[in-house]
């Protein structure tokens, strides 16, 4: 059968053997790492004999697939759906990056089980410039997620790239932020780069696309699945000169991300909250852990200035403020107890509106969109019930609800 062009173009395309080699069967990220520190380019390894793959760990399936390779046999099913991935990209407009290539992130590079090949969406240099990653929980508060936004606007007008994982809740208020600074930002996906996860962030992630990039390391096509996503994490920190948590319980996913930032050498940030607000525990034991308490954007700045050896430009457009309602493609549902089932659609309504950390009054009647007279009611009357109390600058939600 004679050849397509697309199979000539994946056959000519210097990204193939990085493909090759990060989708031969059961050949682990330590295997083709020790195949890196012994051969010049995938090619060699590749082009060797089938004792020297044997060698390297290659089990009979990986020495089958890169027998045909080498034949250039693309007949042979296995060979067949790699040279399909590369033309799905090319469909699709992702770009293929692999370890050796110019374009792949240099401290991406250096992290243990680093990714053989990227699919990236966007612009590709992006993932060579200065981050920092921001992540949190994806049911965060009304005060997490402007705190999200707030930072990653204000580091995006700094000149930092803002990297998270297009989650909800936390992830996506950082990405909006920094898009509304007209700054970088990188989303690390656990899902192919075609797909969107989750379905509500699809315009957030068009525009991603088109300002910043959107990367991965699952072929085109890959669905959401549980072990993705911690897995993502490396990616992030990796990517990432620093990491900023806000709000993370005690086992959360942001917990792992800040994990594997120390191992490889980052620096971890953690803003502190209510002590009555369980989503700030995890901060709090990362603090405890020595993680650098920020308040503030220059908190970071002081941090990093002393060891960061590239120059950050800063963004000529000023950082923009956070909406006063936050936009339904990045929101989530509030880290609280459940909404009781007898109040009124306002006391519902006002009380999504809290958090753990006071709201004044004014915040409150922009939130929710109602007049000063009918919120006090509704406030007295959830401070009736046991659900919210004043405080100073306030009021804020209760943590549990009475029985």
């Amino acid at each position: 059968m004679a050849a397509t062009s697309s199979d000539t173009a994946f056959l000519a395309s210097p990204s193939a053997p990085w493909l090759l080699l990060a989708m031969l069967p059961r050949f682990s990220g330590k295997r083709w790492l020790a195949v890196c520190d012994s051969f010049t380019n995938p090619l060699e390894f590749l082009d060797a004999s089938a004792a020297t793959h044997k060698s390297f760990g290659a089990g009979s399936e990986a020495r089958a697939l890169i027998a045909a390779w080498q034949c250039r046999d693309l007949a042979y099913p296995p060979l067949a759906g790699v040279a399909r991935v590369f033309s799905s990209c090319q469909q699709k407009s992702i770009r293929l990056v692999g370890w050796g290539e110019p374009e792949y992130p240099e401290p991406l590079r250096h992290i243990q089980d680093a990714p053989a090949v990227l699919y990236v969406r966007g612009r590709v240099e992006l993932l060579s410039r200065p981050q920092l990653a921001i992540v949190g929980s994806r049911n965060a508060t009304r005060a997490g997620l402007d705190h999200a936004w707030q930072f990653a606007a204000a580091l995006a007008g700094k000149g930092y790239g803002v990297t998270s994982g297009l989650a909800q809740g936390v992830d996506g208020a950082a990405h909006a932020g920094a898009l509304s600074a007209g700054g970088d930002t990188v989303a690390v996906v656990g899902t192919g780069a075609d797909v969107i996860y989750p379905r509500g962030h699809g315009e957030l992630t068009r525009k991603i696309i088109e300002q910043g990039v959107l990367v991965s390391e699952f072929p085109p096509g890959t669905g959401p699945k549980s072990g993705h996503f911690p897995k993502r994490n490396r990616i992030i920190s990796g990517l990432s000169r620093g990491i900023l948590v806000i709000e993370a319980g005690l086992r959360s996913g942001s917990l792992i991300t800040a994990r594997l930032a120390l191992e490889q050498g980052r620096e971890v940030f953690a803003i502190p909250g209510s002590i009555h607000n369980p989503l700030a525990r995890g901060c709090h034991s990362l603090i405890r852990q020595g993680a650098r308490l920020v308040e503030t954007v220059e908190d970071i700045e002081e941090e990093l200035t002393a060891w960061w050896n590239e120059p950050v430009t800063p963004k000529p457009r000023p950082a923009c403020k956070p909406p006063a309602v936050v936009p339904d493609f990045f929101a989530a549902e509030p880290a609280a107890a459940p909404v009781p089932d007898h109040l009124a659609e306002r006391e519902i309504a006002v009380l999504q509106a809290l958090g753990y950390d006071p709201r004044s009054t004014d915040q409150l009647c922009t939130a929710t969109g109602l007049p000063a007279d009918q919120l006090l009611q509704s406030l007295l009357l959830l401070e009736m019930e046991g659900l919210v109390e004043s405080a100073p600058g306030g009021y804020l939600r209760v943590l549990q609800a009475p029985a």
